[in-house]
């Protein structure tokens, strides 16, 4: 969908009086993210109505945005159609089920701010699509990095023709030790099987979808992948590593993946850690703390000793195509977490590194005696979560439905599946041993 489409699109908001009004559809740690924009501009949105079935996240969101008991819902089978109550959903369920509860929602006539990843399947997505379009409704994904000022300068760059033509992207994640530790190896994340997605959807669609939006126009046509679990496995356990952190380990003092340090004497991810209390307290004890280590909760397992299977590092290359080349690494234990970027185009390159809050223009000079001018762009953001992009994605999402012109940011559900198409063919590249084309897996049997 063009810019314009999308704006002409929104024209059926563009008469609203007041704030927009949303509910709050799994009111999870992304859902309630996102929300805070109700309270920094609530001329803009206000939330009126939260979906989820689990009480107590019901009762967080009630808090937080004074949410009558008649709005308060614990299926969207009970949620009313659109138009009356609320307006828009933001959707913030588990991986597993986006694409179930989204087509319920639009469905009912709501449109619908949707957490990435979009779906765990190539069928899915299609399938989604589909309903979109026979509904008429906007699906619009939460690829928060395309909002991040970073990003969006960049885009504005190789929009305006600064490098040329892109002939290769090299894109790295690089996910800290603790982040990898909490999500990928403890946590939700850390198997295939459970969470309905590969590490590259559940961590690294962010920036699959950066690639693919930094070429638009320019169709991925195959990819692969390499990657394994290396580090994250029993046979790279120290001597002296128990089962559990606080259990049976004789190093868990000095060990750097300490659950006891991270979550307890540091406070680090407590949103995950503490998940399994939130039945008893939202504000637990240090000593309750400690026993849910000791006991059930799975953040207090040793890192080498839990069920993870997904990669802990994976390397995907992708063909354009007019033949321009990609490359993302994702590299899951580093010291600091730090997005890098560098695109090589035919009048220049640029790079930098997002938590930096700049990058490097250099372009050819075809006169003179100096090979190249190089300039660096400041644009800020970058200590910020996500670069600065989450509440900018809510404010472009607003912005949409009142009817007015979207950024050069904003993502509307057709132009997220390229990136998702990518880490879909990358994925299966990787377990099969070969480029997959993007067709095969638009084309795959369900």
């Amino acid at each position: 969908m063009s810019q314009a489409e999308m704006a002409a699109a929104g024209e059926q908001h563009a008469k609203m009086a007041g704030p927009l009004r949303v509910v709050l559809v799994g009111a999870g740690h992304r859902t309630m993210l996102y929300a805070r924009y109700a309270k920094e501009q609530p001329e803009e949105m206000t939330v009126v109505a939260v979906v989820d079935p689990d009480p107590v996240r019901r009762a967080q969101a009630v808090e937080e945005h004074a949410i009558p008991e008649a709005h308060q819902y614990a299926q969207i089978a009970d949620l009313p159609a659109a138009g009356g109550l609320a307006d828009a959903a933001i959707n913030g369920t588990m991986d597993s089920i986006h694409v179930a509860t989204t087509t319920e929602l639009l469905h009912k006539g709501y449109d619908v701010l949707l957490e990435k990843p979009i779906a765990t399947s190539a069928e899915e997505l299609t399938e989604l699509h589909q309903v979109a379009q026979e509904t008429g409704r906007r699906v619009q994904i939460c690829h928060v990095l395309r909002h991040a000022p970073f990003y969006h300068a960049i885009k504005q760059a190789v929009r305006d023709g600064s490098i040329g033509q892109v002939i290769n992207a090299q894109l790295a994640e690089n996910v800290s030790y603790d982040h990898m530790s909490i999500s990928y190896v403890r946590g939700t994340y850390a198997e295939a099987s459970r969470a309905g997605s590969s590490m590259l959807l559940a961590k690294s669609s962010h920036d699959l979808d950066l690639m693919a939006w930094l070429l638009s126009g320019n169709r991925p046509v195959r990819a692969t992948s390499s990657g394994s679990r290396m580090f994250f496995v029993p046979e790279q356990a120290p001597e002296g590593a128990g089962q559990r952190c606080v259990v049976d380990c004789a190093i868990e003092s000095t060990c750097a993946y300490s659950a006891k340090r991270h979550y307890v004497d540091n406070g680090w991810w407590s949103f995950y850690a503490w998940q399994g209390l939130e039945g008893v307290t939202l504000h637990p004890s240090r000593e309750q703390m400690l026993e849910s280590l000791r006991t059930d909760n799975p953040y207090g397992r040793c890192v080498w000793h839990g069920d993870a299977d997904i990669v802990d590092h994976q390397v995907v290359a992708v063909e354009f195509e007019d033949g321009a080349t990609g490359s993302l690494s994702m590299i899951g234990n580093a010291a600091q977490s730090s997005r890098t970027i560098h695109l090589i185009g035919t009048k220049g390159e640029l790079f930098g590194t997002m938590q930096d809050g700049s990058f490097t223009l250099r372009q050819i000079v075809s006169t003179g005696s100096e090979r190249n001018t190089s300039t660096v762009v400041e644009v800020g953001g970058g200590t910020h979560m996500h670069g600065g992009g989450d509440l900018r994605l809510v404010a472009d999402f607003v912005n949409v439905l009142r009817g007015n012109e979207p950024s050069i940011s904003t993502t509307a559900l057709e132009d997220s599946i390229n990136g998702h198409m990518i880490g879909f063919a990358a994925e299966r590249g990787r377990l099969d041993g070969r480029w997959v084309t993007i067709e095969e897996m638009q084309h795959a049997p369900a």
